[in-house]
């Protein structure tokens, strides 16, 4: 599960490892989080040339792990599990390094509320809506414009269809088939960068995205494709 959490309004792409039943973390962004920094990448290499300890630790321990990008295509970059970045935190003097520490407790806590009752994700997604001001029927048509996404992403995925280029691809054509946009394009129009297109769609365009899916995955599945 690929997932952006906040940390007082920074962004952490984060990862949910079902095998290890572990979250894993954008070690760049831990790093932008903890110093500020306008380059953070920048930061890390040079943290890693002057910390040779740290630098083996995390050349060691840290795998390149799918992501979600600003443009909501998968790519790899260097990510840690809770024990890592806390290794990491050690070796950043960071007065946030004990609020982030507290951060990373209570991520792995709703996690785990969340496998046991799958609603509370639900009731989570919800609540943050209506901080937005949405309404009942916008966030109800959110949700179910999701459940159609997922279940065609399924389907993808069981046939063969890649995670990250190749979905980003199908997603396009579809798109432009009912907005006559990229997405893009679309998000373009709407002034956005980083955000979430369909968090910033009316519910006319929640309903014609999710027809299209929906007539997608039925054809996909009368034609039996791959």
């Amino acid at each position: 599960m690929k997932d952006i959490k906040l940390f007082e309004d920074k962004k952490v792409r984060s990862v949910w490892n079902e095998t290890e039943q572990k979250w894993y973390f954008s070690v760049v962004d831990v790093v932008g989080v903890l110093t500020d920094s306008i380059n953070p990448t920048d930061y890390l290499k040079k943290l890693r040339k002057r910390d040779q300890e740290i630098g083996n630790y995390i050349g060691t321990n840290c795998p390149q792990v799918e992501v979600l990008t600003e443009t909501g295509k998968l790519r790899k970059t260097l990510c840690g599990n809770v024990e890592n970045v806390l290794r990491l935190i050690q070796s950043i003097p960071s007065p946030k390094a004990e609020p982030f520490k507290l951060w990373l407790a209570k991520v792995g806590y709703e996690r785990m509320q969340e496998m046991a009752d799958p609603e509370l994700a639900l009731n989570r997604s919800r609540e943050y809506w209506q901080s937005h001001g949405r309404s009942e029927k916008w966030i109800q048509q959110r949700m179910m414009g999701q459940e159609t996404r997922n279940k065609l992403t399924d389907y993808w995925s069981e046939h063969d269809v890649k995670k990250g280029d190749e979905f980003a691809i199908l997603t396009n054509i579809i798109h432009k088939e009912w907005s006559g946009l990229t997405v893009k394009e679309h998000k373009d129009l709407k002034e956005l960068e980083k955000q979430n297109l369909r968090d910033h769609m009316s519910e006319a365009e929640l309903i014609f995205t999710a027809l299209a899916e929906l007539s997608t995955r039925q054809i996909a599945e009368t034609e039996q494709a791959t």
